[in-house]
């Protein structure tokens, strides 16, 4: 890595003590995919709080008081937007003040998405395209430079060596789905969080259990057609996510019988400390060799260029 993640050492989830006495500005990120790239971004200028813990699921997340608190205390609050943490957000709304807001996902024109009855709704998983996490980074940078313009010339140096990465792993990603056979090419994951992947790096989203939001409660009719679905369009494995329950995907490879990846996938979240996936880069290295060894594909290890 070309930027140690170093959120875990200096923010504390799920509300923690958001002291300003060591009067560095205070950063609140929603996402633990927001709060990885803006520690990295920030470096030790400022003091990044991240509210969920990773491997929680920001659809659902319930906040508590000490959310609250936490928000009270910012001089910057950094979300995804298009509703992927609602509670988050109407907590964040009702806290009222005067804090800076930034919806750092909306600055990456989202793909519309049915989720049934002609509701069209925007797709918030934008971070599955490498390219968008780079216009993700540049939104941070910019508005941590307004928040203490005299770090500019560090954060955008860091912002810089991050862009870097990032281009080269989105080539890497797109060179390691292109050793799939093309006929293999079909994901089926448990809820529909890899569009802007799928687009990315052409490999088609073949089936969902489940829309955008892990709110939604799928039906045993519904849980048949998937498995009808995958019986009809061929394919080796799917994926179960790290953020949601297995036990209905794995019902579905069995009924349909095909195997279940070994490894879950990261959807919303990056992954424990210590895991495959606890940085974003990592989490979409860890992604991508899921992928590609469960279909059919020759996984080579990403290398950055300095």
């Amino acid at each position: 890595m070309l930027l140690p993640m170093a959120l875990f050492g200096c923010s504390q989830p799920n509300g923690g003590n958001n002291s300003q006495g060591d009067g560095k500005p205070q950063v609140v990120a929603t996402s633990t995919i927001i709060a990885d790239l803006t520690q990295e971004v920030a470096g030790d200028e400022v003091k990044v709080t991240g509210i969920l813990k990773p491997g929680t699921d920001p659809h659902v997340y319930e906040p508590v008081p000490a959310d609250s608190r936490v928000m009270e205390t910012a001089n910057l609050i950094l979300y995804n937007g298009y509703n992927l943490e609602p509670g988050l957000i109407k907590l964040m709304n009702a806290a009222g003040g005067k804090v800076k807001r930034v919806a750092v996902g909306e600055v990456v024109k989202p793909l519309q998405l049915d989720k049934g009855k002609g509701e069209i709704v925007p797709d918030p998983h934008v971070w599955g395209s490498a390219e968008n996490a780079i216009a993700m980074v540049n939104a941070i940078r910019d508005a941590l430079i307004q928040l203490s313009p005299e770090d500019k010339e560090k954060f955008t140096q860091n912002a810089k060596e991050l862009t870097t990465e990032l281009k080269q792993l989105d080539k890497w990603i797109n060179q390691q789905i292109q050793t799939i056979p093309i006929n293999k090419r079909k994901l089926v994951t448990t809820h529909d969080a890899f569009q802007y992947y799928g687009q990315a790096y052409q490999i088609a989203i073949a089936g969902t259990l489940i829309g955008i939001s892990t709110e939604e409660q799928p039906s045993a009719q519904t849980v048949q057609r998937l498995v009808e679905s995958i019986k009809k369009i061929g394919v080796d494995a799917i994926f179960a996510e790290t953020t949601i329950n297995p036990a209905l995907i794995k019902t579905v490879a069995q009924e349909a019988g095909v195997k279940l990846a070994p490894n879950q996938l990261y959807s919303d979240s990056i992954g424990a400390k210590g895991s495959a996936g606890d940085t974003y880069i990592k989490m979409m290295q860890a992604n991508t060799r899921t992928i590609v060894e469960a279909l059919g594909g020759k996984y080579t290890p990403f290398q950055v260029n300095k």
